[in-house]
């Protein structure tokens, strides 16, 4: 298997997002990356469940995370009963799905599919670990694949010389796009948001990119107007966390005020991912809510309240275009995506 995750920065090289062995799955903790390099073990499928809760890993990385759990599950399995064991690893890939309530549909193709790995390879007398790990990483590389024609089609949108700014950590497209841009020798500079409270932006956008080697500079998240008109910005994007077929967006809180700046200032927007099926229009989003003590970090008064919705919904009208591996589609004509084969991507 060629690995699709060459020449990309560290963070985003399959061991280093989330990797099963031998019982444990490791998983870079993304909350102190880059001052710190650090790994969160788990030893059990439960506390993987948590470090996907506690944002451990962010962005795409649950999705590796959760594979490699149904891996650490079947290990856990691995001296029950056949009808034991399958009910475990049900209860498991239900657990797993749920960990972030915004993308559990998303979760539950990975564990899902996981689930189909691990029934078979225990029919067939193999190893449920080691088949799901297979299965995870062979899925990895797929979804690694789909991005890079994700890439391919949005850095044609990427004018040479020009300013770029982005929006929390687009996890496979922040490294295909720098990729891409490598290739076609393109100079480009970056404004990258720095995405309160985790600071995804500033920490791991802004590394990835720094990483690649293009200039880098983050901005906070009140800066966007002022940027746009005393700077000059060329094209704004961002991934999402779920796209419905209407066109309407979910991404981390903030892409629809953004979105808004960009619309007054004429600056286009494209969101990179691929289309969810389930999902029809916003009503079939459920937005997760966070503990609003993140917000405060103790620096308010004891009465002081926080909120925290982790995002937000930006409308068809704000966005130009939707980057697929397909196409660059407008909002409106989305659900033209499936028309044929569902492509698998998570």
């Amino acid at each position: 298997m060629k690995r699709m995750d060459h020449d990309l920065p560290f963070m985003l090289r399959y061991e280093n997002v989330a990797w099963y062995e031998d019982g444990l799955v490791r998983i870079l903790d993304r909350r102190i990356y880059p001052k710190e390099v650090e790994f969160v073990e788990c030893r059990s499928y439960k506390e993987v469940v948590q470090a996907i809760k506690d944002m451990v890993t962010q962005s795409a990385g649950p999705y590796t995370a959760a594979g490699m759990a149904m891996a650490l599950a079947c290990h856990e399995a691995r001296d029950l009963e056949v009808k034991d064991k399958l009910i475990f690893l049900e209860k498991a890939a239900k657990e797993i799905a749920n960990a972030r309530p915004t993308t559990a549909n998303r979760m539950a193709k990975v564990t899902s599919d996981s689930l189909e790995v691990a029934k078979n390879a225990i029919e067939n007398g193999e190893d449920p670990a080691k088949a799901v790990k297979n299965n995870t990483v062979a899925s990895l590389n797929r979804r690694y694949g789909t991005v890079e024609k994700i890439g391919y089609n949005l850095c044609k949108l990427i004018p040479d010389n020009s300013k770029v700014l982005t929006q929390c950590f687009g996890e496979t497209i922040v490294g295909m796009m720098t990729r891409i841009l490598l290739e076609e020798g393109k100079n480009v500079e970056f404004y990258c948001c720095e995405t309160r409270p985790y600071y995804q932006g500033a920490r791991l956008t802004a590394t990835c990119i720094s990483e690649m080697g293009f200039k880098t500079t983050v901005i906070t998240d009140n800066q966007v107007a002022y940027l746009m008109e005393n700077v000059g910005i060329d094209l704004f994007t961002c991934a999402a966390d779920s796209v419905c077929c209407d066109g309407h967006v979910a991404n981390k809180i903030g892409t629809y005020q953004i979105a808004i700046v960009c619309d007054y200032f004429g600056i286009p927007t494209y969101i990179t991912d691929v289309p969810d099926y389930e999902k029809k229009s916003k009503e079939d989003i459920e937005i997760e809510m966070r503990d609003p003590k993140l917000m405060l970090e103790g620096r308010t008064a004891k009465a002081v309240n926080g909120f925290y919705p982790s995002f937000d919904i930006t409308p068809p009208h704000l966005i130009t275009g939707i980057v697929t591996d397909k196409s660059i589609y407008k909002p409106e004509e989305l659900y033209t995506y499936f028309d044929g084969e569902v492509n698998r991507f998570y």
